[in-house]
């Protein structure tokens, strides 16, 4: 008898503690599996609510969203996503950046660089231009990873206007061709409609931005705002030179200082309806070497007096021309090294 009773206080004892131990041992399992489907779902949802909402993804654009296929079981995919940009109120001036990009090794990491500036910045939309004959899945998914509202267009340049490749050595128009197609893409978006407040701003992938030249400097501008760039015309920085009542006389730089306007592409921002009321405004091929771009394009948008100084009166610098060392790929093209379907 007193071993029966000794056998079922054992039993009483290790049961509950051997269910305890069990249940310990599947709850962080299943809580883990339950968070990750309820994390999905809720990608999908806002990602496809995104997709709804975002200001200019055009049905010819295949490239700028994705739908789930309808009647499919939904999977669960662990994969990196950025933080969202945030969200976009119709108070606040838009701004409207057009960067013009080319296929090189390091494209992915100027890029990259590049979304996460642009993600902190309210109210962008990012027009992003290719060089080359149809739209690459590297940028196109980028763009879509980053959800940064965007719109994803391509245009080559002729080999007889590329840089190296030109019969005139002094005309060098990188980018040109993809900046007019962004300007075209604004008018053609915007023409039939009231255009939103808003600015226009060509920031190329190799450069860095600080995030107060968009929040407190060119969100704002009338006409034409201008400020200083780094590392650009072999000196430390070029500046628009102002008089002491603050208007802009001339330019700080050494690089040719009598062109109309002497400033780096990334020194400037011009008002949205400006653009939109002066449709012959465009960066001009013909006839323009190197360095005068810039001028091809303000010189049908305003004069000097109608320039804006922004930076504190050009006194800071919030632009750096910084460029990505090209890397050194001597020992590529080893068989069985490096896997070339690799996206770097």
């Amino acid at each position: 008898m007193l071993r029966r009773r000794n056998l079922l206080t054992t039993l009483l004892i290790a049961l509950p503690w051997g269910l305890l131990l069990t249940l310990w041992h599947q709850y962080p399992t299943t809580r883990y599996l339950s968070l990750l489907r309820k994390e999905t779902d809720e990608n999908v949802t806002a990602k496809s609510l995104f997709n709804s909402t975002s200001l200019t993804r055009e049905d010819g654009f295949s490239s700028c969203a994705r739908q789930p296929v309808i009647g499919t079981t939904p999977k669960i995919i662990r994969s990196y996503v950025y933080a969202r940009p945030p969200p976009w109120l119709d108070t606040l001036p838009a701004i409207f950046v057009i960067t013009p990009t080319y296929p090189r090794p390091v494209q992915k990491a100027e890029l990259t660089r590049l979304a996460n500036t642009f993600l902190h910045v309210q109210n962008l939309h990012w027009v992003v231009i290719e060089d080359s004959p149809r739209r690459s899945n590297l940028v196109s998914n980028l763009l879509e990873k980053t959800g940064i509202n965007f719109t994803h267009l391509n245009v080559e340049t002729p080999k007889s206007l590329k840089v190296g490749l030109s019969w005139i050595p002094s005309h060098t128009p990188r980018g040109t061709l993809q900046r007019n197609l962004g300007l075209h893409w604004l008018r053609e978006n915007f023409s039939g409609t009231p255009p939103p407040e808003g600015v226009v701003y060509f920031a190329d992938d190799d450069n860095t931005y600080s995030l107060e030249v968009f929040e407190e400097q060119m969100r704002y501008t009338k006409k034409v705002s201008v400020w200083p760039v780094a590392f650009v015309g072999g000196l430390r920085y070029e500046s628009p030179k102002l008089s002491p009542a603050g208007k802009v006389v001339g330019w700080k730089t050494v690089f040719d200082p009598n062109r109309p306007f002497a400033i780096d592409m990334a020194g400037f921002a011009i008002n949205l309806r400006l653009i939109l009321e002066k449709p012959q405004a465009t960066f001009k091929l013909d006839g323009v070497k190197g360095g005068y771009q810039e001028s091809s394009l303000l010189k049908d948008l305003v004069t000097m007096d109608g320039l804006e100084p922004k930076a504190a009166n050009c006194t800071k610098v919030l632009v750096w021309h910084t460029r990505t060392e090209r890397p050194t790929l001597v020992n590529e093209g080893k068989r069985g090294f490096t896997d070339p379907r690799m996206e770097v």
